[in-house]
């Protein structure tokens, strides 16, 4: 299984789901779509999250429910991130001497 991708949801549990793949098919499409609505709509949270901290109303539910939503976006970006980072290839010369 050399092209594990972690997908960017989780199963059961909150477990990690992983598919075996060359980048192609269908499940890669899927993946690459959801990776693409995850990452706008964290786009669009932190375009929120401006106007939010801006207004001196706002009240402690409010921030609440906003702070809720940043950690489910943080959340998906980190994945994504950790996923799209274990796809990298690795330089040659990393392999031959073994360090960063």
């Amino acid at each position: 299984m050399k092209d594990v991708r972690l997908l960017p949801w989780t199963g059961e549990g909150g477990k990690p789901c992983y598919l075996d793949t060359d980048g192609t098919g269908y499940l890669a499409h899927v993946a690459d779509t959801v990776e693409r609505v995850q990452l706008g709509m964290a786009g669009h949270l932190l375009d929120h999250v401006h106007d939010i901290l801006a207004d001196r109303r706002a009240t402690p539910a409010q921030l609440r429910f906003l702070l809720a939503r940043m950690s489910e976006a943080l959340t998906d970006v980190r994945r994504i991130a950790e996923s799209r980072g274990a796809r990298l290839p690795v330089p040659a010369d990393r392999h031959r001497t073994g360090g960063p």
